[in-house]
């Protein structure tokens, strides 16, 4: 009756009565709801119903909040009521009872409301912090329009904030006040010079403090001290108060000294601050000290038990005559006061044990006055402006007590209550974005589903389908993972290894459990936002097993008899199809392959802990011979990694290193062929085909990684090279125009040059390449060298016919004409400096080029050989001059083109290279070039045509020389050195040619010769 009472006069009046409900829940429903205070089991279950009929009134809790655990100078109704709720809610050494289930249903309606009021407002996902920059007088603050949620909502945040420090500033306190004081000055809840009404305004107000410390305080004979003592008997209202009740309520405050000195100083304040207030009777304010005084000694008096004689009413008006002013007062006011000492005892040493006080006659008083001077009770409308607040502060015991109930609970009536408010703690977590405790509900809900526990049971998957309870759980998580994953963090490791147990027994739609990576690819071409529904056949269910036959003896013998037949397999039963179809039905409100394929949509954060979550799941690579079930485990984890990944492309930054060293510790440990190698390196293949369209930022990452493919185990290379071949020619044929960096190209073509090697895919490798390099369509700067080094390779290569060697060799010798392209341009539309450093690195590629084909004029095949020695030729002359392969049947012929091609080339470079200071080393290189070739020997005998071709070529050579004034007698570029190094030179080749080519010089040196030896 009470409480339909008090529930009426909340709902009609509660705009008038905000300290008469603290003190109806302070000291009513909170003492009664807990047995520690003497309640009986049925008090308990009525103070209990009476809570949760408040409860149910959306606006209470939050009424709660702001008028009381937001007011400094009241207690923290809302934090004790939801405390009181989640204990009442927790089975203790007992089953679960009807009291439980009554707490738990008022838990819940509160987190209900919270939740629905979320729906009717838009949440802030970020509250602007508080904080306290400097000290102000902050303990009589009003604010400007408690009817305003702009105006109220932030002045009561801010006054939770400080009644929060100030707790934490009174533990301080407690244990030493100096540094206490200190303390509370260092986080601006005191001015950095003390002044005795912030101080006594703390101790008035703070909760917590040590009374014992504040009496001494107060009653010490320091000057401050003093002051402080009498701002704070300021601080108490004993307008029409009786003196007694007014000493009362002084006296609660704090302990009050034993020393006689404190308690006079600690008196004379009181009887200032009440004589003040109250002066009717009292004629000064020695009377009113007087009379405290006697007050006190009278309290002594009846409420000792070592008095013996005590005091009688007649001797307390006898010792109390002539106080006032000389006179008496009234009998029947000292009378009164006498009966009021002795029927309730004036406590001197305050407990501080109650954390809940019992109402009095004087705190009720107390309580009428401050009603009168109170803020103004706050309405609540149905926006969530603090339910982010309420929530942190009760969201960890609310799960423990959800959590505690569903797993005693037996009946699905329950299990329902408990999931309605595991769901609406999600969505307040979700909203507010408290991650941590979404993350927590994760993890405790994920214990429900059995997925986890290490599974005992011979059908496991009979045994979840008979589960309600498991199954309920399984649902929610997966409910919560869809709806809410943006905002779970570490939860995500939990809910992949339900996903791995439901992977291991088969559980798992085909879409999840079959190549996650081309369902992505399907899900994202498409372009919708909602995966594709596959229903989960029962080919995806474990077949009802036959029982194993014993391995004992007797069944060995049993087996034996029988000739070891296969006993009929059995059907399965009625039961055990109800459960599998359960299961079924299960997995399907599941929708876990949504997870991944709905990634896109994830927010950053979510996303990153989920890819590192699958990571973490699939282990570190195993080293050496690992168990199937593992491999199994990291190959599924990697799918469903490239999954993400690539529905992931708009924001693969924030994936890319994780996937990129997770692939990279499987490659760079990986000894021998396996399924997990094989998936590494194909999806590392497949993302760089799906992400270089898009990602031109990321190109030299994503290209830098295939390096990785370069460093496979070389059993590992072979077992998958005609594949891997076959990936990266798609790659660059669909990606050739994204790829513009030396760096990515230098990949791409050392991975097609050792395809060379391999005659499986080589042809492919080949075919690669002649797409970069025909027509020089791809060619660029950049791969023109490297793509040139890679042709080499194919024309060295003998895994294939010479036919494709020579193929190469075109490829190489038709690559000039881009140089000639890119020079033409560079002197078109360059300035002079950038056009001369363009020069510079034409030079250096052509140079490669020649390099290249150079080394493959050694070759040891002939049509080889030849073909390289006239693209050589056509690189070096820019002309070609029909010779074909039937000109160079032999070793011979091969050193004939190349002598012609030594004295053309010379010839025609000769004005720039006479110019060059090192021209005569250059020189006495070619003459010793043909010096070797005049004396070799061929099948044991000198060449005819060699003798004769050698002195044609040189007689030739030294005539340009002669004519363009290069080879001349005291020449200035080499001095009398470059002529007689040269004639040494000639004179072993062909000893005629000096007089034929200088016969002037020749006659000069006879003339000198006979002029000589006349003199002689």
């Amino acid at each position: 009756m009470v409480c339909s009472i008090v529930l009426n006069l909340y709902q009609h009046l509660r705009t008038e009565l905000k300290l008469q409900l603290e003190a109806f829940f302070s000291c009513v429903i909170l003492r009664l709801a807990q047995s520690r205070y003497g309640a009986s089991y049925q008090q308990q279950e009525v103070a209990m119903e009476a809570l949760v009929d408040f409860c149910r009134l959306k606006s209470f809790m939050v009424e709660m909040y702001a008028n009381l655990d937001c007011d400094i100078t009241c207690s923290n109704i809302f934090e004790d009521l939801a405390s009181l709720l989640s204990k009442s809610a927790f089975p203790v050494n007992c089953p679960l009872s009807a009291m439980h289930i009554l707490a738990l249903d008022g838990l819940i309606a509160v987190i209900q409301g919270m939740a629905e009021r979320i729906s009717n407002s838009l949440v802030s996902s970020e509250l602007a912090p508080v904080n306290l920059e400097e000290y102000t007088p902050f303990w009589m603050v009003k604010c400007d329009n408690y009817s305003d949620p702009d105006e109220w909502v932030p002045f009561v945040r801010r006054r939770k904030y400080i009644k929060k420090r100030l707790m934490i500033g009174a533990d301080h306190f407690n244990r030493d006040p100096k540094k206490g004081l200190e303390f509370l000055q260092g986080t601006h809840l005191l001015p950095v010079k003390l002044d005795p009404q912030s101080v006594a305004c703390f101790f008035r107000y703070t909760a917590g403090l040590d009374k014992n410390l504040v009496g001494d305080f107060l009653g010490n004979h320091d000057e401050f001290c003093v002051l402080v003592l009498h701002e704070f008997a300021g601080t108490f209202d004993f307008q029409d108060m009786n003196l007694d009740t007014a000493l009362r309520l002084f006296l609660e405050t704090f302990r009050l000294p034993g020393e006689s000195q404190k308690i006079q100083r600690v008196l004379e304040a009181f009887s200032e601050r009440y004589y003040e207030q109250s002066p009717q009777i009292l004629a000064n304010k020695d009377a009113a000290l007087l009379l405290s005084y006697s007050l006190i000694m009278l309290n002594t008096d009846q409420h000792n038990v070592q008095v013996k004689k005590k005091m009688t009413e007649e001797d307390f008006i006898r010792n109390n005559r002539h106080i006032n002013g000389g006179s008496d007062l009234p009998r029947e006011f000292l009378s009164e006061l006498y009966d009021s000492i002795c029927k309730n005892e004036i406590r001197t040493i305050p407990d501080q044990s109650a954390a809940f006080p019992e109402m009095n006659p004087s705190r009720w008083i107390d309580l009428m006055h401050k009603s009168k001077k109170t803020a103004p009770f706050i309405l609540s409308d149905s926006k969530s402006h603090l339910d982010r607040d309420m929530f942190a502060v009760m969201s960890g015991p609310t799960i423990a007590a959800i959590s505690v109930v569903f797993d005693h609970a037996e009946l699905e009536d329950v299990f329902q209550t408990c999931i309605d408010g595991f769901l609406a703690v999600a969505k307040i977590s979700a909203c507010h974005h408290l991650e941590d405790v979404l993350d927590d509900l994760v993890v405790s809900l994920c214990k429900f589903t059995t997925l986890l526990n290490p599974s005992s049971a011979e059908e496991p998957v009979l045994t979840f389908g008979d589960d309600a309870k498991a199954r309920m759980a399984t649902i929610t998580v997966f409910t919560i993972a869809n709806r809410y994953g943006d905002f779970i963090r570490a939860g995500w490791r939990n809910i992949l290894d339900c996903i791995l147990k439901l992977h291991k027994l088969g559980l798992l739609p085909a879409r999840v459990a079959s190549d996650a990576a081309d369902d992505s690819e399907l899900s994202s071409e498409l372009g919708h936002g909602k995966p594709l529904t596959n229903s989960l056949s029962n080919a995806h269910l474990p077949a009802v097993s036959t029982p194993r036959r014993s391995s004992g003896l007797m069944g060995r013998f049993s087996q034996l008899l029988s000739l070891d037949t296969e006993e009929p397999r059995l059907q399965p039963t009625d039961q055990q199809l109800a459960a599998h179809q359960r299961t079924l039905q299960t997995i399907q409100k599941c929708h876990i392959d949504s997870i991944f394929t709905e990634s896109k949509f994830l927010q950053a954060d979510s996303l990153l802990h989920l890819a590192r979550a699958l990571i973490w799941a699939a282990g570190r690579p195993p080293k050496g011979n690992s168990s199937p079930e593992d491999e199994d485990t990291a190959v599924f984890c990697l799918e469903l990694l490239i999954a993400i990944t690539l529905n992931n492309r708009d924001r693969i930054v924030i994936l890319w290193q994780g996937v990129y060293e997770h692939i990279a510790s499987i490659v760079q440990t990986t000894v021998m062929p396996g399924a997990l190698v094989e998936k590494a390196v194909f999806g590392l293949l497949r993302i760089c085909q799906r992400l270089l369209p898009y990602k031109e930022n990321l190109a030299d990452d994503l290209l830098r990684s295939l390096q990785l493919v370069l460093k496979l185990d070389a059993r590992v290379a072979d077992a998958y090279c005609e594949q891997i071949t076959q990936e990266v020619s798609r790659l660059v044929k669909a990606n050739a125009s994204h790829i513009r960096s030396q760096m990515g190209w230098k990949t791409i073509t050392s991975l097609l040059s050792i395809t060379a090697r391999y005659p499986e895919a080589s042809e492919v490798g080949f075919d690669a390449l002649l797409f970069i390099m025909s027509d020089g369509v791809n060619l660029m700067p950049a791969n023109f060298t490297t793509c040139v080094d890679a042709a080499r390779q194919f024309a060295e290569s003998r895994v294939a016919h010479a036919d494709r060697s020579i193929r190469a060799l075109d490829l190489m010798s038709g690559s000039i004409s881009c140089l000639t392209q890119w020079a033409q341009e560079a002197q078109e539309a360059m300035g002079e400096m950038e056009a001369a450093k363009t020069y510079q690195d034409i030079g250096e590629m052509w140079l490669r080029l020649v390099q290249g084909l150079r080394k493959v004029c050694l070759d040891q095949r002939e049509d080889v050989r030849n073909h390289a020695l006239l693209s050589l030729q056509m690189c070096l002359t820019g002309v070609d001059q029909g010779h074909t392969q039937k000109d160079f049947r032999n070793m011979e012929g091969t050193l004939v083109l190349a002598l012609k091609l030594l004295s053309k080339v010379f010839l025609q470079l000769l004005p720039e290279l006479s110019q060059v200071t090192t021209f005569c080393k250059l020189w006495l290189g070619v003459l010793s070039r043909m010096e070797k070739y005049v004396k070799v020997k061929v099948r044991g005998k000198k060449n005819e045509k060699l003798q004769d071709l050698v002195p044609e070529l040189l007689k030739n050579i030294l005539i340009v020389m002669k004519t363009k004034g290069v080879l001349v007698q005291r020449t200035a570029l080499g001095g009398d050195s470059l002529w007689e190094l040269t004639w040494l030179h000639v004179n072993n080749i062909a000893p005629s040619l000096q007089s034929e080519v200088f016969p002037d010089q020749d006659s000069d040196q006879n003339q000198e010769t006979g002029e000589n030896q006349e003199t002689g």
